[in-house]
């Protein structure tokens, strides 16, 4: 009898054996037991999101679905994914659970249960535009993971090139090798542009990580794409679906501010042209003789400023080719366009500025702008909850590219605040008595509605019933562009004191939070004005701006009442009227969406009783598109 074990025979040997033979066999034996041991459990497959391991891809899946709502299969089929595809969206998720961030939409959790009860149905993808399309997830995320070669072990009526095993081996020096010649990859000039940016670290991203500069393909990991004829064409493809993509969404946005009603809400609006004015105009030490960089100038109003300030040179970035024409007329009319290298017009500033229509970051290439050459770098790139359609990471990229050393950037902080708001913050009170007439169900219906998609609006500071607290701060100077996704927690407790009668033993006095309002503040700091510094805000409690505020309602109203002992109901549910909670924790989550230019927000709730117990709400999900 011959047992094959490592390329080792051994042999049943009948009649006498010394010792010695005896003990080394039964050792060898029991050495193969044990590898035999070994090469079963490590073909076990290990389940993405939790400890269960199963003998086929099928009972695991079914486990994915029925427990963490991960429907491989039908990601498969409805976003038709090759055997690439499915590689990598393995690897993305094991990545993503090793950080205890969702994989769909990018939420960071603290930690494994409260991911495993966070995980929700997938967020919807836009055609191609797949957060594990990145090259980098074509390595095993797990050393010998066994799920990465059977996971198509059950699939029918593929060819028969399809069905051929796999050779893992064989695979793995394959995905090490890979590489794209640059021949491979010539895209237009209008797809070379950077497209995405990956959902890690909590990131929601459009496409991919991979930079598409000059025709060439990139990956941080060494990782590109394979050299399969059928999957780089599938690359390709993708590729420029996205670059179009990207391309169309600049088109409508920039677009859109050709409106001139756009500039006049935005030039009327006086805290925001004020703080920008004397930001500029009252810091002569800064712009006196500055070469200045306006970054999306619009009309060019901050270019103007900047000239009437002593700037020597003023170069207003626009891509929108009407409002580019707009501000060059401007300058021209008021004297301060520079034609070539005349000046025209005598007096002091005349002649220093000039327009250049385009995105900012195509301007290296046409070298009309030395790197590195700038004093000043301003912009108005703020949206609609500080980041929504803003133009932050045009900003850094000009920072980057353009600033010198030491350069100076106008508004140089950016900080976002929270507070709960109330009832009046809602639409309920105007529904409950339209001219005597009870419409309470549409107030109580957008409300609901209100719980999914955030509401841009002015809140009164009235209506504002807890304190508020700093959800996030960026340092424009130094802050990298993935710090624009980011995950703050806010703890709100009721302002100021609610009543008397809130004494111990005293029936509480409730309050309602309905919701979290957002807003934002940008510095022009002492590190660069001097002479006068500046701060523009779009907080309730001041004059409100074109930016409003940004409403994030909650699923329920939560109760709460000041942080005294009170008479409650201990074993009522925390946030009732019975125990109304006298603290809530709120950690919000402001990623960038695939949709470009688009942010997801999500939002997780937890009510602290009177007596320290503690309730979690659903995790929320608004996309701001």
């Amino acid at each position: 009898m011959a047992i094959e074990e490592s390329n080792t025979v051994y042999m049943e040997v009948e009649g006498d054996n010394s010792d010695d033979d005896k003990d080394q066999n039964w050792d060898d034996w029991e050495n193969g037991d044990e590898e035999d041991e070994e090469e079963a459990m490590s073909s076990k497959l290990l389940c993405l999101f939790c400890e269960f391991t199963y003998d086929s891809s099928n009972a695991l899946f079914e486990h994915c679905a029925s427990e963490h709502r991960f429907h491989f299969n039908t990601l498969k089929n409805t976003l038709a994914l090759d055997f690439y595809g499915c590689f990598k969206l393995i690897n993305y998720v094991r990545s993503k659970v090793a950080a205890n961030k969702c994989w769909s939409c990018g939420i960071v959790c603290r930690s494994k249960e409260d991911l495993l009860n966070h995980l929700h149905e997938v967020a919807s993808f836009d055609n191609g535009q797949f957060p594990w399309n990145d090259d980098e997830f074509l390595k095993p995320f797990l050393n010998e993971d066994a799920l990465l070669y059977s996971f198509d072990e059950d699939d029918e009526g593929e060819d028969d090139v399809d069905n051929m095993p796999i050779d893992k081996e064989e695979l793995i020096k394959d995905l090490e090798q890979i590489s794209i010649d640059e021949d491979d990859f010539a895209l237009e000039t209008e797809e070379n542009k950077p497209t995405a940016s990956s959902l890690s670290g909590g990131k929601s991203a459009s496409m991919t990580d991979t930079t598409l500069s000059n025709g060439i393909v990139s990956a941080e990991t060494g990782v590109s794409s394979y050299r399969n004829n059928n999957d780089l064409d599938s690359s390709l493809y993708i590729a420029k679906v996205a670059a179009n993509k990207i391309k169309d969404v600049n088109k409508n946005y920039f677009g859109g501010y050709s409106s001139y009603g756009i500039h006049r809400d935005m030039i009327s609006d006086k805290v925001r042209t004020d703080a920008y004015r004397q930001a500029i105009l009252e810091n002569p030490s800064l712009l006196k003789g500055a070469v200045v960089m306006d970054v999306g100038c619009g009309t060019g109003i901050l270019s103007l400023f900047a000239a009437q300030a002593g700037a020597s040179r003023v170069i207003a970035v626009e891509a929108s080719e009407k409002m580019a024409a707009v501000a060059a007329q401007i300058a021209k009319d008021n004297n301060l366009l520079r034609i070539g290298s005349k000046n025209e017009g005598s007096d002091q500033g005349n002649g220093v500025m000039e327009v250049v229509q385009g995105m900012v970051e195509e301007l290296k290439s046409t070298q009309k702008v030395q790197p590195h050459s700038v004093d000043v770098l301003v912009s108005e790139w703020m949206g609609y909850c500080l980041l929504y359609e803003s133009m932050l990471s045009s900003v850094l990229y000009a920072r980057d590219q353009f600033l010198k050393p030491g350069g100076a950037v106008l508004p140089d902080t950016a900080t976002m605040f929270a507070a709960g708001f109330g009832r009046g913050g809602t639409s309920i009170p105007f529904w409950e008595n339209v001219y005597g007439i009870n419409m309470s169900c549409i107030g109580e219906e957008i409300v609901k509605d209100a719980s999914r998609i955030p509401i841009v609006d002015v809140i009164d500071s009235c209506d504002i019933v807890t304190n508020s607290k700093v959800l996030q701060n960026f340092d424009l100077v130094t802050m990298k562009l993935e710090e624009m996704d980011f995950t703050g927690m806010v703890e709100l407790e009721l302002k100021g004191e609610t009543s008397a009668n809130g004494s111990t033993g005293s029936k509480p006095v409730t309050n309602w939070c309905y919701g979290v309002v957002v807003w934002f503040e940008t510095g022009f700091t002492e590190r660069f004005c001097k002479e006068k510094p500046t701060n523009l805000s779009t907080s309730p409690h001041t004059t409100s701006t074109h930016w409003s505020q940004t409403i994030l309602t909650f699923s329920e109203p939560i109760a709460m009442v000041s942080p005294v002992t009170l008479n409650v109901d201990k074993m009522a549910a925390v946030g009732t009227d019975a125990c109304p909670a006298v603290k809530i924790q709120c950690r919000i989550s402001v990623v960038r969406a695939a949709q470009h230019r688009s942010i997801d927000i999500s939002m997780e709730l937890s009510g602290i009783g009177p007596f320290g117990r503690k309730r979690n709400w659903p995790a929320q999900m608004f996309n701001v598109l």
